[in-house]
């Protein structure tokens, strides 16, 4: 027998109900005189724990032991359950042929129900090995006997098995309804691990069904039961980092798998687990554009697997180890047989990765010129782009644009290239975060700057302003989804402005800050887990952009967008009508002399550097040529809009001689300006401004402002604080606020302005109803922007333009507050004369005396937008 009344097997559900007193207890009988039975259920129940919670060796030395006693106590039904178990940990330790005879034997030494338990955990062995269908088998043969003997618990873990092999076979709905029944069972019983383990399924059951804020949430709730138990779970960093990694968040994944392999190394864990976290750290690190990581992580789990006899397993970490060899540069004959060897693999044994390892033998192939058997491939690839989850559709899509350029076939290319496109944004709207929106893009970067060769080859200009339209900042077509009703979200936004405010002050006055720097990350980092989770409700609009919507409302003025096509920067000229192309300099070449650039500014901010002027303004030049070339003498007087990529938002425009003297702004793209020359002012939309503390100047402008507009707010001192600033800026015309800024690259949603109770982050913003119309933000880096994904920016501004502002004024640079002060009110007296905000800064630098350090505060601050 497995049960009975005897206590003694009480403790074998306990290890995942509550692991710790399981754990306890059970040492306790080994401290008395126990009989052979009990002392096999001992061993059994520490051995358990130390299988999944501990050190395996130890795990296998009780279940050795277990299993000893067992036969001694005479019950076949003790040892055949413990056979199973031995066998589960001798093949997480790479034993995979002892382990599989263990369950044998078990199979044959169990009766009736004991035998469903032991047939349950060699599906779990099967499903673990890759190998699906024994595993489905298995669990189909052991599940009725499981429910007829009215055992909830190891129906549910059969149920939930099952689940998770439908989904290795891309059977999503099939694991829902199992996962969706398991659950029922969970919820009658006290197995607080296994409720938890089955919460973690279906995260990743939402996951391939596309909804990846669902599984974030979904994957938090797990790791809060998890935290509460107190016991790792690798296998749950394997599937999160799976979800990050689809989220474009693949940095973050390989940290994370990283981190899940040194704590197994620490405590002697499952060799099984350690080559699963190495394979998707290979493929966070291949994602992440560190190939020789991926290519060391990858390798390390193609010998675990081997070892452990991991076919199915073993396969997958080769597809990562050719794809990471590729992105090296290496392409030979050998390694496009290999990525073919792989494909089939992984097609018979139901792998959803075979059109990826398909397409990857395609692209090897065409590289090395081997068209006919390039379109073998890519033609096996294409056939998932019909069906399936969104990436796996756009891999098809990918493998079909593919065939269509290898056949010289422009339409064929933008066809695919459109359909796959739509694919990725239908997936991205789903997001409601825009951190998300903007780094999913990033998956479809290849088929929009292959439908950019297509059309520059096939369709001139205006199709490849199209085309660099096409997914070119549509994070911003849409503002975040905005959670008002959150109250966690609330508290801890005021809890992180707190202890912002305090660790600030302990700097100021010298003191250590290390605990409130720990506790200001982890808030941090649940701000931004409640922030991602959120499911996108703002639909794509469906508008697609119009060149000849472009060019009516440009008028008299003229948009410069810059592109990048094979490493060169693309001029297109749009005005007058018309759409027109020059070819300018090497995009390398323009994005190290704006990092000369950025230094030259911030040097020059102070009093002291002025004999760098030149310097600085020979670099204005330079980049003059790289990024406008021969289109400079085609401007003509009137205003200018400048579409720069997400890389070279951080050029400051102004210092380049031909539009020093020029009405010019900036948009992340002609999409966004466009939406901004249509939007309308609040009706009755106030002033408000706004002065933070520690500037050196504490903000002069802003009591010299105070009187020139009606209806106006102004906040200082204790009343800057944030939800009043908050509350006055919803809605406003015109808002000023002069305050610290911070811009944080690492994540750029937390860049701030400091008010008097603490930062006013980005996320804070996305809170707004409507931001304002116009904002000027006069202090430092307040303009930086981050670029993510495959053309998108993060921070400040981007923030504000999806939420009703239709202009910013900002810094991309530190700027000397002294001379800011003469700059503002230059520029709100244009404003007040009806100037938009682009023309009345270029007054405002034109009217700044003519040394060294007001020219530079001048050329330091941008316009972006229409307003």
């Amino acid at each position: 027998m497995t049960g009975g009344s005897d206590p003694i097997f009480e403790l074998l559900p306990m290890v995942f109900a509550r692991p710790g007193e399981a754990l306890a207890r059970a040492e306790a009988v080994l401290d008395g005189d126990p009989s052979p039975l009990h002392a096999a259920v001992a061993h059994h129940v520490i051995g358990m724990w130390q299988r999944d919670f501990g050190d395996l060796r130890v795990a296998l030395r009780y279940l050795r032991r277990a299993r000893d006693l067992a036969a001694r106590s005479g019950s076949a039904e003790r040892e055949a359950d413990v056979l199973g178990t031995l066998g589960v940990a001798l093949v997480h330790d790479g034993r995979t042929r002892q382990g599989l005879a263990a369950l044998e034997r078990g199979v044959e030494r169990g009766t009736g129900h004991t035998r469903a338990r032991v047939l349950y955990r060699r599906a779990y062995v099967w499903w673990v090995l890759g190998h699906h269908r024994e595993a489905l088998d298995d669990v189909r043969r052991a599940t009725p006997v499981l429910r007829q003997a009215g055992d909830v618990i190891w129906t549910a873990r059969a149920l939930t098995l099952r689940a998770t092999v439908h989904l290795a076979l891309g059977a999503v709905e099939r694991a829902e309804a199992d996962f969706t029944a398991a659950e029922r069972l969970w919820d009658t019983t006290g197995q607080e691990h296994d409720k938890a383990d089955v919460v973690e399924s279906r995260a990743l059951a939402a996951f391939r069904s596309g909804d990846i804020p669902a599984a974030l949430r979904l994957f938090d709730e797990a790791e809060e039961r998890y935290a509460k138990l107190g016991t790792p779970q690798f296998v749950f960093h394997i599937r999160r980092c799976e979800v990050l990694m689809a989220a474009g968040l693949a940095p973050e994944a390989l940290a994370e798998a990283d981190a899940a392999v040194q704590v197994l190394d620490r405590i002697g864990g499952q060799t099984t687990r350690k080559a699963e976290l190495l394979l998707v750290a290979a493929r966070a690190a291949r994602l992440a554009g560190d190939p020789d990581t991926a290519i060391a992580r990858a390798g390390d789990a193609v010998r675990l697997f081997a070892g452990q006899r991991r076919d199915w397993w073993e396969t997958h970490a080769q597809l990562v180890l050719i794809e990471a060899r590729l992105a090296t540069g290496r392409a030979s004959g050998r390694m496009v047989a290999d990525a073919a060897a792989v494909a089939g693999r992984l097609e018979e044994c139901g792998s959803p990765a075979a059109p990826e390892a398909s397409l990857l033998a395609g692209r090897i192939a065409l590289r090395l010129g081997r068209r006919a058997e390039a379109e073998r491939h890519l033609g096996v690839a294409a056939r998932s782009r019909r069906s399936g989850p969104p990436l796996a559709r756009m891999t098809g899509w990918a493998a079909q644009a593919l065939r269509a350029e290898a056949a010289s076939s422009s339409r064929g290319v933008l066809e695919a290239c459109r359909r796959g496109l739509d694919v990725l944004d239908d997936h991205r709207m789903t997001l409601g975060a825009s951190e998300l929106r903007a780094r999913a893009t990033a998956q479809g970067a290849e088929l929009a700057a292959m439908a950019q060769r297509a059309s520059l080859v096939s369709g001139g200009p205006r199709r490849l302003l199209v085309w660099s339209e096409r997914w070119r900042a549509t994070a911003l077509s849409a503002p975040p989804t905005r959670p008002p009703a959150d109250p966690a979200l609330l508290r801890n936004l005021t809890a992180f402005r707190e202890i912002a405010a305090r660790a600030e002050e302990a700097r100021v006055d010298g003191r250590p800050v290390p605990a409130l720097e720990r506790e200001q990350r982890r808030l941090e980092r649940e701000i931004r887990s409640r922030t991602l989770r959120m499911r996108g409700e703002v639909p794509d609009d469906g508008h697609r952009f119009e060149p000849g919507r472009l060019l009516e409302r440009l008028g008299g003025g003229q948009l410069v967008e810059i592109a990048e096509l094979g490493g060169r920067v693309q001029v297109l000229l749009c005005g007058e009508g018309r759409v027109r192309r020059f070819e300018g300099g090497s995009l390398a070449d323009a994005l190290a002399e704006a990092e000369h650039v950025q230094a030259g500014l911030r040097r020059l901010a102070h009093p002291g550097a002025e004999g760098r002027l030149p310097v600085l303004e020979a670099a204005g030049r330079r980049l003059e040529e790289l990024l406008l070339a021969a289109a400079v003498s085609q401007l003509g007087p009137g205003p200018l809009v400048v579409v720069p990529p997400a890389r070279l938002h951080r050029v400051p425009w102004a210092l380049l001689p031909s539009l020093r003297e020029r009405v010019v702004s900036v948009s992340p793209s002609a999409s966004s300006w466009l939406r901004a020359v249509e939007t309308e002012p609040p009706p009755d939309g106030g002033h408000v401004l706004v002065r933070g503390p520690g500037l050196a100047t504490g903000g002069a402008e802003v009591p010299e402002l105070a009187g020139r507009y009606g209806d106006t707010t102004v906040l200082e001192g204790d009343e800057a604080r944030v939800p009043r600033v908050l509350d006055s800026l919803d809605g406003a015309v015109l808002a000023h606020i002069a305050a610290h800024g911070t811009f944080r690259a690492d994540s750029p949603l937390f860049s701030s302005l400091r008010m008097a109770d603490g930062p006013l982050i980005v996320h804070d913003f996305e809170r707004l109803r409507r931001s304002p119309y116009r904002i000027i933000l006069s202090s430092c880096d307040t303009g930086r922007l981050a670029s993510v994904g495959a053309d998108e920016v993060l921070g400040l501004v981007s923030a504000l333009l999806p939420l009703g502002t239709a202009g910013v004024v900002a810094s991309g640079v530190p700027v000397n507050d002294a001379t800011v002060v003469p700059l503002m009110l230059a520029l709100h007296k244009g404003l007040s004369s009806g100037l938009s905000l682009a023309e009345a800064l270029r007054d405002a630098r034109a009217g700044l005396p003519g040394d060294a350090v007001h020219q530079v505060t001048g050329w330091s601050f941008t316009a972006f937008g229409a307003a």
